[in-house]
């Protein structure tokens, strides 16, 4: 089996999780609460001793073949969709494993639990919101549009129209999804109380 299918086969396995880790986050439009309340029950699943490495190598296995793939293809790589599908796969190469390692590192060394205010309070404190909103963003949309270049690609046999809104619909739905969960982590939708342990992390 070549990289490119167990790539596509790794990427089935996490979207499975990311499915479920956005869900999460839209829990947030309700609050908190809602976000938290969810989490924990959810952990046990994707936390077990036996999920939980199965995810962290799919992580780093995307990563590097999507990174490798790239990189093979560099300069046989033509058109809008091609390149859009490469830089959004670039993007979320980087933001999965900076996005891990960070949840990683406030689980061992930090000692706190990385539940929703783990990742709000980079949301509230100038100058560190400057960063962490367009980072959650474009991580969120780079997803989506990843996802509708691929469907593109699947399409290829369909008319044009059907392959523009192969990529246009999750494109489009990735933005809402992104806007919401940004609103949510900067406490735009709700009041937010966030413990000062995660506070102290910035100052």
């Amino acid at each position: 089996m070549s990289i490119r299918k167990f790539h596509r086969l790794s990427a089935c396995v996490l979207a499975a999780y990311i499915l479920l880790h956005l869900v999460n986050h839209l829990m947030a439009i309700a609050g908190a609460h809602a976000h938290i309340a969810f989490m924990e029950a959810t952990r046990p699943l994707y936390r077990h001793a036996v999920v939980e490495p199965v995810l962290l190598a799919c992580v780093l296995f995307q990563c590097g073949s999507g990174i490798w793939m790239v990189l093979r293809g560099w300069k046989k790589r033509c058109g809008f969709v091609a390149w859009l599908q490469a830089g959004s796969g670039i993007y979320l190469a980087l933001f999965l494993l900076f996005h891990v390692g960070a949840v990683l590192f406030g689980r061992a060394a930090l000692k706190l639990d990385t539940n929703f205010y783990y990742a709000a309070a980079g949301f509230v404190l100038m100058p560190y919101e400057l960063l962490f909103a367009p980072y959650y963003f474009f991580a969120v949309y780079a997803l989506f549009t990843h996802l509708g270049c691929a469907a593109y690609w699947q399409a290829e046999a369909h008319s044009p129209m059907v392959r523009r809104l192969a990529i246009g619909v999750p494109a489009g739905v990735g933005l809402v999804v992104a806007l919401l969960i940004n609103l949510a982590l900067a406490g735009m939708l709700h009041p937010l109380d966030i413990p000062a342990k995660y506070l102290t992390i910035y100052r």
